[in-house]
């Protein structure tokens, strides 16, 4: 119960969390800019994606009793398999154009004022969308591998609403959070994660007869017992290993191992494959884009202005406190002198290190 609710509880934060900055992005640059007026239009976009996600997920909860066994057994494999593609992508992408990530929305934010009513409300939508759709997929699958449990579908509200939470304080200032080290904690979490679901996506697609696996015909058959064959009898679409006896399905230990690693006590030889390779894959990528991302970091302060360069001479030479003298240049001399030669003045004319600035009328 614990495990099933700490693992939705982590994807609703990770993946809330990314929505909330995204709109905490927004909202600041519009407050900023001074067009607090477009602002019900933009959450009017975020609305609607919110809308959309909680409509997919009741579609996929409620309509699936309606079909028969092999249906839902499709379509929950297909769906969650639809999952895993999109977290892949989205932690990947988050690598690449976090650091760009601000830019880019002001930019359509920019774009979309131009452009309309209707295009600011599909910023808002497309921004929290795609968000919205992943989280949906990714937390019904967990849910239904879980048995859907209260625990799980608990932790994913709880994980959401602590998202939101965090999001509104640190658009306010009132956090300071490494998000840099969040997301690369919680996405490393989720390529684990996304590699169960995968494998739970196989299993589902093996009983909807849609893959060769141990209930179809394809399987290995055990003289003995007559069942599908386990082991290397079994390779390639029997069963990988059973451990029911060992470890019970639905005892805590088993949950646990579930929600971290994507471990069942009885797995196929195609779950198995499905699972190692996508860890053998993705796990050497993932840490690579993170040790690129450590290492761009580093190197970014090397490319600043070097210490007593023009172009920062004046502002650490002049106090905020201090006008400029109406008396120093004529306005159109001081408009069209050059940067430097106007960092060079400032320099010599400001007051030195201790002493407190003049004022023009000699008060200090």
């Amino acid at each position: 119960m614990l495990a099933s609710f700490f693992s939705t509880f982590v994807i609703g934060l990770r993946e809330g969390l990314e929505a909330a900055l995204v709109v905490g992005i927004l909202v600041a640059y519009l407050s900023r800019i001074g067009r607090r007026d477009a602002l019900p239009r933009l959450w009017a976009g975020v609305g609607l994606a919110v809308a959309l996600a909680v409509a997919i997920g009741a579609v996929f909860t409620f309509g699936a009793y309606m079909l028969t066994f092999e249906a839902q057994e499709l379509i929950g494999g297909g769906l969650s398999a639809l999952a895993v593609a999109m977290v892949t992508w989205m932690i990947f992408w988050m690598q690449r154009a976090g650091r760009t990530l601000k830019a880019g929305l002001e930019g359509g934010i920019d774009r979309a004022l131009r452009g309309g009513v209707w295009a600011l409300v599909a910023i808002g939508f497309v921004s929290v969308a795609r968000e919205g759709v992943e989280t949906t997929l990714l937390l019904w699958s967990m849910v239904q591998s879980f048995g859907a449990t209260p625990a799980a579908l608990v932790g994913a509200l709880a994980g959401l609403a602590t998202a939101v939470a965090l999001g509104w304080l640190i658009a306010r200032g009132m956090l300071r959070l490494d998000l840099s080290r969040f997301f690369a904690w919680t996405g490393g979490f989720l390529v684990v994660v996304a590699a169960g679901v995968l494998a739970y996506a196989v299993h589902d697609l093996q009983e909807a007869r849609a893959l060769p696996g141990p209930f179809g015909a394809a399987a290995p058959v055990d003289p003995v017992t007559g069942l599908a064959a386990v082991g290397a009898a079994g390779f390639p679409f029997g069963w990988a290993f059973d451990l029911q006896d060992a470890i019970a399905p639905d005892s805590p230990f088993a949950a646990l191992l579930q929600a971290t690693v994507g471990f069942m006590p009885q797995m196929s030889w195609l779950q198995v494959l499905a699972w190692a390779t996508y860890i053998a894959v993705v796990v050497p990528l993932f840490v690579h884009g993170v040790r690129r991302g450590r290492r761009s970091r580093r190197a970014a302060p090397s490319v600043a202005p070097r210490p007593g360069s023009p172009s920062d001479a004046a502002p650490s030479a002049v106090p905020a406190s201090a006008p400029a003298s109406p008396s120093a240049a004529p306005p159109a001399a001081r408009l069209s002198a050059p940067v430097s030669a106007r960092s060079s003045l400032t320099a010599a004319s400001a007051p030195e290190a201790g002493t407190a600035p003049t004022h023009p009328n000699g008060a200090s």
